[in-house]
């Protein structure tokens, strides 16, 4: 029987980035599902802060080199890789000179939100699947963890639904407490705008609060899973009432498993 295929994406993974909930479970999470039987392949971005030498990142050639439009604006897509050796396990990070090269992740060193996290959402979003395309590796599941991976499930249900690899993809997405204060550009509505994504698919993020854009990532999803043992009630209250399938807060010792078992009831 051939193995299932589960993409991982997230904001941020250890040891990459410093240990928070987020970043232990992102490490940890596809190493246990990869000695579960299944196959697996790990984003996220390559943000400033990451050591490139002593993470011994190194360039993919054959997957770097396109370029992203995002306001009219041509991005370049540079696909970086490094391994866990521990876990047999490679890491793909998206990087940009304009959106990821600086030394810090999603706040300047005053504590101030970058005023360009919302292109930032998108290109990684976009630059994950067109890597993805580019691997020709049709993933069976797709989990995102936090709010910068929120996106996903409206592009592979949206803009990219018409493409064999994401066809059958079923969506988790993992709520954390990594809620952003002030809301993303006004413009964002515009800006994620793609074939076969409609204004009224986007009508919610119309104010593209941390609320607004976590609902749209339910909306998309077939799977929900609250990742922190706190996330916003607002947002806990929007999963209930979706009646989506859910998965509550699992402590470390069982995540794991537990997480293994609702990818089976999907899958």
């Amino acid at each position: 029987m051939e193995k299932k295929k589960v993409l991982f994406i997230s904001s941020e993974i250890t040891p990459y980035l410093p240990e928070t909930e987020m970043s232990r479970k992102s490490r940890f999470l596809p190493q246990g599902i990869q000695e579960r039987g299944k196959e697996i392949r790990t984003f996220m971005p390559r943000y400033g802060s990451v050591n490139e030498r002593r993470n011994q990142l190194h360039e993919v050639i054959r997957l770097s080199g396109m370029n992203l439009i995002i306001d009219d604006t041509d991005h370049p897509l540079i696909i970086k890789v490094a391994s866990i050796q521990s876990a047999r396990m490679q890491v793909y990070f998206i990087d940009n000179e304009d959106y990821f090269q600086r030394k810090h992740v999603l706040k300047d060193s005053k504590g101030n939100e970058f005023a360009d996290n919302d292109e930032r959402a998108i290109f990684f979003a976009r630059g994950v699947l067109e890597t993805v395309i580019k691997l020709r590796w049709a993933p069976d599941l797709i989990h995102c963890s936090g709010w910068l991976t929120s996106l996903v499930p409206l592009y592979v249900k949206k803009a990219y639904n018409d493409d064999p690899l994401f066809v059958n993809a079923k969506l988790v997405y993992s709520v954390y407490h990594d809620d952003f204060k002030k809301s993303l550009d006004v413009n964002f509505r515009n800006k994620l705008k793609m074939n076969n994504i409609d204004n009224s698919d986007t009508e919610l993020v119309d104010d593209p609060s941390y609320v607004n854009l976590s609902k749209l990532a339910i909306n998309y999803s077939d799977a929900v899973i609250q990742g922190s043992s706190k996330i916003n009630t607002e947002i806990s209250e929007y999963i209930k009432s979706s009646e989506k399938l859910f998965l509550d807060y699992q402590p470390e010792s069982t995540y794991i498993d537990a997480y293994n078992d609702l990818y089976d009831k999907m899958l």
